[in-house]
């Protein structure tokens, strides 16, 4: 055995790489150094159905040094609650004594309480969104079920969720196939057009199983506006207390599916109703199918669509599901219609963090008070179908059911190539023109990937003369739902730590492309 002395130069540097690769083992099993574990809670509180979803993620610390961030490197499912019907005690009021109750059997049965969550989310959607005490259940879950960081889901943004949660988002992105996901619920249905893995477009319509609920008789028992005019339509006034036959339910549920395949198929010419029915914009696009390569359905009536399910529940939904999917069967489009990974419980699996810090030397901190910042919603541009910069601002808000930005918001802006000062200027005029018609005392939060954040920062402030608070820092990516805090500058390199949280889905729904 040789002393160090007499080891020769390769023997020297092999042994070195044995300690390396040692002390890498080591540190891996360190948490809270290189790796660290987070339980985390999923809710999804919708139209029809509630339910509840626990997770253990493990996180650890991608590429070198202490200013690295963390990812996602597993997600173990803990525990799915049933899924319960979500309870109402009037035709506009959620029973949060039930939801609660139910919420806590879900607690129990998976063997944890509220403190033992370190982070999730709860999202409060469709119809039950609307409900006269909606905020009051949010303000119950929120304070119940620990950090949150997001609390309801507006139309488009329930259909950005969506197109993740069903794991369309992923397909997309690993096939490069651009996929139409359709999420047909209790009191909407969201179409998502995914192009790349991105979701470029979404939109909504009143098309649900639960817009219209009878008892065991089919006496009804709820109805809800646009159920009532889609069976006016079909010549039938329907009436609480009165039954609605089985032969008017199936009426019901044939219109629907009919309304449903004229929006996928983006063909609306000679379809008011449809269009009535849309509760956001149209998608724009003008191809047949808006140019989609497949069509994917989630949300609970797809498990009646693709014959998981055949049990009732009082709606529409075990007529509805086989009646879209006998009209997308007959287009006569081999390959078009595929299964997802997750159908009714297309939702958050719940929400994981990592921290990076961004340096001080290149940061933009042009309005200190602005700072700390905690749960800014990201919102990010995408220009990569061609649209100008303002177009795509627009359609990023679009997605989370805004028409301007405002508190509580960052913007992320990706930067294409290296960044020269005609680069920095024109992206400085683009984003100062997209918040132009914001509340001039709310701040600018900017986000960019590429490490050029003092360079934009001053010619925002100096040369096109921007007065609204100004934060902005690089070297982070991220993107839809991401959420991000932002606290005070530190020490004498002034680095600024950065808090980012993603909202977690399933990503296994490859499989279904494996043979093409």
């Amino acid at each position: 055995m040789h002393d160090l002395g007499e080891m020769h130069e390769h023997e020297i540097e092999e042994a070195a790489r044995e300690q390396a690769a040692e002390i890498r083992a080591q540190g891996e099993d360190i948490e809270g150094l290189e790796r660290f574990t987070l339980k985390s809670v999923g809710i999804d509180i919708g139209s029809s159905t509630s339910h509840l979803v626990f997770s253990k993620l493990t996180l650890r610390r991608k590429g070198a040094g202490y200013s690295a961030k963390f990812v996602v490197t597993a997600r173990e499912v803990l525990f799915r609650s049933p899924i319960s019907l979500t309870p109402y005690s009037t035709g506009v009021t959620i029973d949060t004594e039930k939801l609660q109750a139910f919420f806590h059997k879900a607690y129990e049965d998976a063997g944890m309480t509220p403190a033992d969550v370190d982070t999730g989310a709860v999202i409060l959607t469709g119809e039950a969104l609307k409900k006269e005490n909606a905020a009051a259940v949010l303000q119950l879950f929120a304070h119940e079920a620990g950090k949150f960081i997001c609390a309801s889901a507006g139309p488009n943004h329930e259909t950005l969720l969506a197109a993740h949660g069903s794991g369309a988002a992923h397909v997309s992105e690993a096939t490069g196939k651009t996929v139409l996901n359709v999420d047909v619920g209790g009191g909407t249905s969201k179409l998502a057009l995914i192009e790349g893995g991105t979701v470029t477009q979404t939109a909504s319509l009143s098309v649900g199983a639960r817009l219209v609920a009878f008892d065991d008789q089919g006496v009804l028992t709820r109805i809800e506006g646009p159920g009532e005019q889609m069976l006016n339509s079909l010549g039938i006034q329907p009436r609480l207390g009165q039954p609605l036959t089985p032969e008017q339910q199936e009426a019901f549920a044939g219109l629907q599916a009919d309304v449903l395949l004229q929006a996928i198929s983006g063909n609306l010419g000679h379809a008011p109703l449809t269009s009535d029915l849309f509760i956001t914009e149209l998608l724009e696009t003008t191809a047949p199918f808006h140019g989609a390569d497949h069509v994917m359905f989630s949300g609970g009536v797809s498990e009646y669509l693709y014959g998981a399910e055949s049990a009732g529940y009082g709606d529409v939904g075990p007529l509805l599901g086989p009646a879209i999917r006998r009209r997308i069967e007959a287009l006569g489009k081999p390959g078009f219609l595929v299964q997802p990974e997750e159908g009714i419980r297309a939702t958050v699996i719940g929400a994981g963090e990592y921290t990076v810090q961004a340096s001080g030397s290149t940061c933009f901190i042009g309005s200190p008070d602005a700072l700390p910042v905690f749960g800014l919603k990201v919102v990010r541009p995408y220009t990569g179908g061609g649209d100008d910069f303002q177009t795509a601002v627009k359609r990023a808000l679009n997605k989370f059911d805004l028409d301007r930005y405002g508190p509580g918001l960052a913007m992320a802006v990706a930067v294409a190539g290296k960044p020269d000062y005609q680069i920095c200027r024109k992206l400085a005029e683009d984003v100062a023109t997209a918040v132009q018609d914001a509340n001039p005392a709310v701040p600018l939060y900017l986000v960019l990937d590429q490490d050029m954040a003092k360079s934009l920062g001053y010619i925002l402030q100096d040369e096109l003369k921007m007065t609204r608070p100004l934060i902005v820092i690089d070297g982070i990516d991220v993107g839809d739902l991401d959420y991000v805090d932002i606290g005070r500058t530190m020490g004498a390199s002034e680095v600024v730590p950065v808090t980012v949280k993603s909202l977690l889905f399933p990503n296994r729904a490859g499989k279904y492309f494996e043979e093409e």
